[in-house]
């Protein structure tokens, strides 16, 4: 089982780290507990690694995910363009194959704006079993996801920027 202690995922030891960087959080409205506390995890490890340029995009639900990143990346004026973007959402299995559906569209489509951006977008969706387990990933014996995908941006824009 993939725990955040077998993982140096935490240590932020990538060399100076973009302080000015713009990040854009597009969040879905299902499963809102759980992805509101995604949300202010992420924000908060942002802020406290001196990130202040945070912007919140919310559409209905993971689906909607990735079209939401490519419209703001392709609307968005030069001078504007984020340096990364994360993707936060829940999918909770039900007793019909609509998870599996969702999980691999918003799977895809995030693989694709990774293929397709010059910029990170970064895999926040929850896809669990159960509230339990969704609790268990915005602070419980699991980590917190949302503070998770903060670091892990800022460690793939400071990759994006080594490489220039």
């Amino acid at each position: 089982m993939a725990d955040v202690t077998n993982s140096k995922l935490l240590k932020i030891d990538t060399g100076i780290l973009k302080k000015d960087a713009c990040i854009v959080l597009v969040k879905t409205e299902w499963n809102a507990m759980i992805v509101d506390q995604l949300e202010r995890g992420c924000i908060a490890e942002l802020e406290k690694s001196g990130v202040n340029k945070i912007i919140v995009i919310t559409v209905p639900g993971s689906i909607e995910i990735p079209f939401a990143i490519k419209n703001f990346w392709e609307s968005a004026n030069k001078k504007n363009k984020p340096d990364a973007f994360i993707a936060f959402g829940c999918v909770i299995k039900g007793d019909t194959p609509h998870f599996d559906y969702v999980c691999k569209a918003v799977t895809d489509g995030v693989v694709q704006l990774n293929l397709s951006l010059p910029v990170p977008t970064i895999f926040g969706v929850l896809t669990v079993n159960n509230e339990e387990q969704a609790i268990e990933r915005v602070g419980g014996k699991h980590g917190h996801k949302g503070e998770e995908a903060a670091i892990t941006a800022l460690k793939m824009i400071a990759l994006t920027k080594a490489k220039k």
